[in-house]
């Protein structure tokens, strides 16, 4: 089973694709789209959901995971994070896979055994988890990290 996790965002959305075979998982690929920010918000939206398209052609996923929004400070930021998930969420529904949404807090706890992990400590569970994995940025990582979530919740529920 190939899985992707996404890490929406409307500047940087990272992606990460894994296959599990058994119990067994393995890095596919990953990878970071980033939007041009001086372009109009459907622009962007558009340019997100045709490289995030391309991503899914490529590599057809089974299923799909995304890491649910948290609040931000600022208002407006969390309204541009709701609208690039949106369009993640609507990419991988329309592709006809199956959509599963994790906390940030869930995705740690998967990873690490703790739901206040730091960044560091989740990439350096990638690079135990996926053996010579290149993680193609921060988002990147976590995209995978929300991948390998949702292998592991998947095993859990057979």
């Amino acid at each position: 089973m190939i899985i992707i996790g996404l890490d929406p965002g409307l500047t940087c959305t990272g992606w990460g694709i894994v296959a599990k075979s058994g119990s067994r998982l393995s890095h596919v690929a990953n990878g970071q789209i980033r939007t041009d920010a001086k372009a109009a918000m459907a622009d962007r939206l558009v340019e997100l959901d045709a490289a995030l398209t391309d991503v899914i052609l490529h590599h057809r996923p089974d299923a799909g995971a995304v890491e649910e929004v948290f609040v931000n400070v600022n208002p407006q930021s969390t309204l541009k994070l709701g609208q690039a998930r949106g369009v993640a969420m609507l990419s991988l529904a329309r592709a006809g896979m199956p959509v599963a949404e994790y906390s940030t807090k869930v995705v740690k706890k998967a990873l690490v055994g703790t739901g206040g992990a730091e960044k560091s400590q989740i990439q350096a569970m990638l690079k135990v988890l996926l053996p010579g994995v290149k993680l193609a940025g921060e988002d990147a990582s976590d995209a995978l990290a929300v991948a390998i979530t949702h292998a592991n919740m998947l095993g859990s529920h057979r």
